[in-house]
């Protein structure tokens, strides 16, 4: 049983989009990220998704709905600091950090950060700091 210090963990990470993992609980990792820019579009199956953002803030982007009468729709939520979301399976979503920002992710292991996409943002084996 070891305590971790967020702020001295995000210190070891200098790029973006790249989560490493620092806890593992009931088969869920914790992971911590730096955001900036826009991320993938993407959704996951079988997995809901926790975000906190420990500094900074992101937008998260939605697509709803969409059908061969109706196009779909985007909503928009601001996360700030201290603050996080749900993302429930099977959402289409995509974080967007204007600035950077540093998020700590609760998941299944199992989950693939780009869930049904596979791009250059996608990380299929990820580091524990």
């Amino acid at each position: 049983m070891n305590k971790i210090n967020l702020s001295q963990k995000l210190s070891l990470i200098h790029d973006h989009w790249n989560p490493r993992i620092v806890g593992e609980l009931n088969g869920q990792y914790l992971k911590l990220v730096k955001f900036q820019g826009p991320f993938t579009w993407h959704h996951h199956e079988n997995e809901d998704e926790m975000f906190l953002v420990v500094k900074g803030r992101f937008r998260m982007e939605f697509r709803e709905g969409g059908n061969d009468a109706a196009p779909s729709q985007q909503r928009d939520v601001w996360i700030e600091e201290g603050e996080f979301i749900v993302v429930p399976r099977g959402v289409e979503h995509r974080p967007v950090a204007d600035e950077e920002a540093e998020v700590l992710l609760f998941e299944p292991a199992t989950t693939l950060n780009t869930g049904n996409v596979r791009d250059e943002f996608t990380v299929p084996k990820l580091e524990w700091i």
